[in-house]
């Protein structure tokens, strides 16, 4: 069964509590931070890259290059019409049948614009066609970025739009002297996570605390329905803003 523990974030010490919860594998949806807490297991593992730790691979580079007529645009998150088009086109090819698949254009600017704390809307346009390729709505923590959602144009998908977007990222924390890319959940073994696996000095959240990803199988134990720790002992090892974890 799924299971989430989430929390509001809202008041002056959201941005604060934002920071501490997202080292701890929570993720941000507008003004909620989540993370999973399933009762038969615990795959779901929130993966960041260290950015020094990071080098292109050959395949990398090339997107890179395929993509260098794109520009970089950040701004302030409000929701356009050219996203919200750019964002319709993107889901009826990629996630019909997807959760989001039936959200309107209000929905869409509540995705982008409800946020207590720094948020960008990182664009990418064409340079010579002046066309949006792709969007990302990215978060600012005092120890990274991290991607909350990014879609592209479906028919250039031969150009690998997320992948550029992803190392581009990487390239926007190394400018600000920041030292990681989060990147949302991974699941072992699964077909569509499996992209985050291919970014050299990945790192994973599992057993609270942060390692260098290993080999899928490495982690059939957190499949197990014993994996879980109980609720309760979950929430009580979380560490707030200025607070000390309490001990059992």
């Amino acid at each position: 069964m799924e299971r989430k523990l989430f929390t509001a974030l809202q008041g002056e010490g959201a941005e604060r509590l934002h920071d501490s919860l997202s080292k701890q594998g929570f993720r941000r949806s507008q003004n909620v931070l989540y993370r999973p807490a399933c009762v038969e297991c615990a795959a779901c593992m929130s993966a960041r890259i260290k950015v020094a730790d990071f080098q292109p691979t050959r395949g990398q580079k090339r997107t890179l290059r395929r993509n260098a007529h794109l520009r970089r645009k950040a701004s302030a998150p409000w929701a356009t019409e050219e996203q919200y088009d750019l964002f319709r086109r993107y889901l009826d090819s990629r996630h019909a049948d997807g959760g989001m698949a039936d959200m309107d254009v209000f929905e869409f600017a509540a995705m982008v614009e409800e946020t207590q704390i720094r948020t960008r809307v990182v664009e990418y346009v064409d340079q010579d066609s002046d066309t949006l390729n792709a969007v990302c709505l990215t978060d600012v923590l005092d120890d990274g970025v991290s991607l909350v959602y990014s879609f592209y144009e479906p028919e250039l998908q031969a150009n690998s739009l997320g992948t550029h977007v992803i190392l581009d990222h990487i390239e926007i924390a190394r400018e600000a002297g920041l030292p990681y890319v989060y990147l949302g959940y991974w699941v072992p073994g699964s077909p569509k996570m499996g992209y985050k696996a291919r970014f050299s000095g990945l790192e994973v959240y599992s057993g609270g605390a942060w390692a260098p990803l290993r080999d899928a199988q490495a982690y059939d134990a957190s499949m197990h329905p014993l994996s879980t720790d109980p609720i309760s002992e979950q929430v009580a090892n979380i560490k707030l803003p200025g607070l000390r974890p309490i001990s059992r």
